[in-house]
């Protein structure tokens, strides 16, 4: 089953964009002038102005930057701000609400395409695709697999559930330990409708019982997966894994990508080109700040000893030649700020326009929506970015909300800071 290209309601009629630089995603050096053309939400023409076209009804872009909508691999927009024993005790519409209006601040941000890798359930996908909800196109999930007292694994060692781990509307925990565990459940989550699956092959952060060093599924279970996903027409499957060890179990298993890889070995590196493996750093979870008047100075230390460990790994796998996808952890990350990650990815080896290209082409193609997302080409959908930032000279600008002027989906306007265009077409 090749990967299904979310579906959101696309623009009618011509819009023809003028004037602007375009980073068109492909790798290709910044087009000054250029002219893009979008009929009936998809992609006509994108190159150098054409002089002998009429200018009426053009829009005027001289002086900004035009860039494919943005794709953010690795997001949990479930996961509303605010304290999680007071959503608790909300009612289901509550956090349905607070959801929506992640999504619509996501998409925002400059984010048209975003995969969320546990917590959303397929209704805001499909809500998305009626235009009842405002959005990133979604690829979903659902939920993550680990063993009992894995990263998956929310029962605290008294048996209770942490109040993050009872939000209204959650999807059941992805708890395995047996083949017949793996099986059901992925099938289960592929009934669903899940677009991809996701493995925790070590521990994590923030999980009760477990920690980043101790392993999860082994290799056995992670082809099992494999196996279920290929026949039903195939998922690809991403796996979260902080250590070497980890890494290994999930490239071996035949895992699209590596969430995190904080840990890697320059074995692990070579075994990553050799399978093609992609890498999803969420890099701006990594080098969040915590506060030290609320964190004791052995988790502050500790915490620093990981950065440090995770920049060489990332740096050393970016200068290997490993492909990299924009993922941020949002939802751990504030939500909004994702293209706060292009920086972050350039602090690690990326020049700017490669940076721009793992946050669109990148995660297009670890999706398997590169024929129809990720770059400014005939024939793609009209998701594109307006900014007012030069990208090559201040990339780490594209995070703050007012940076983004413009955001068009399918060819439709959701954003248009500068009121270049109706707001609906």
């Amino acid at each position: 089953m090749a990967a299904r290209l979310p579906h959101v309601p696309p623009a009618s009629g011509v819009v023809r964009l003028v004037g602007a630089t375009l980073i068109d995603g492909t790798g290709c050096p910044p087009l000054a002038d250029s002219e893009v053309e979008l009929v009936d939400g998809v992609i006509a023409y994108a190159g150098q102005r054409r002089a002998a076209q009429s200018l009426d009804g053009a829009i005027d872009l001289t002086g900004t930057f035009l860039m494919p909508g943005f794709v953010d691999a690795h997001v949990h927009l479930s996961m509303v701000p605010g304290d999680p024993e007071t959503q608790r005790s909300r009612f289901v519409e509550e956090h349905v609400l607070e959801t929506a209006s992640v999504l619509r601040t996501t998409l925002l941000a400059g984010v048209t395409t975003a995969r969320d890798l546990d917590g959303l359930t397929p209704g805001y996908r499909d809500a998305i695709a009626r235009g009842s909800a405002v959005g990133p196109r979604l690829h979903l999930a659902i939920s993550m697999l680990s063993p009992t007292g894995g990263h998956a694994d929310p029962v605290r060692p008294n048996g209770s559930l942490p109040a993050w781990a009872v939000r209204p509307g959650m999807p059941a925990p992805g708890v395995v330990d047996t083949d017949d565990d793996i099986i059901r459940t992925v099938r289960e989550l592929m009934r669903m409708g899940a677009d991809a699956i996701k493995v925790s092959t070590s521990g994590g952060v923030g999980s009760p019982t477990d920690d980043p060093a101790d392993a999860g599924l082994p290799v056995e279970h992670v082809r099992l997966v494999a196996r279920l996903t290929a026949e039903r027409g195939g998922r690809p499957i991403t796996a979260h894994a902080l250590t070497d060890a980890a890494v290994r179990v999930a490239v071996l298993g035949g895992a699209a990508s590596i969430e995190h890889g904080y840990d890697l070995s320059d074995d692990t590196i070579d075994l990553m080109l050799q399978h093609g493996t992609m890498l999803v750093p969420t890099l701006s979870t990594l080098l969040r700040t915590l506060d030290p008047a609320t964190t004791s100075p052995a988790a502050l230390a500790d915490r620093e000893a990981r950065q440090r460990r995770g920049l060489d790994s990332v740096r050393r796998a970016v200068a290997a030649g490993v492909s990299v996808a924009l993922g941020t952890d949002a939802g751990v990350h504030p939500h909004g700020r994702n293209l706060a990650e292009l920086a972050r990815l350039v602090e690690v080896g990326l020049e700017p326009l490669a940076a721009i290209q793992a946050g669109t082409l990148g995660g297009a193609r670890l999706l398997g929506l590169d024929t129809e997302l990720g770059t400014v080409e005939a024939g793609k959908q009209g998701d594109l970015v307006v900014t007012s930032v030069d990208p090559s000279r201040a990339i780490g600008e594209l995070a703050e909300a007012d940076a983004v002027r413009m955001v068009l989906q399918a060819g439709r306007v959701v954003k248009d800071l500068d009121s270049r265009m109706p707001a609906a077409r």
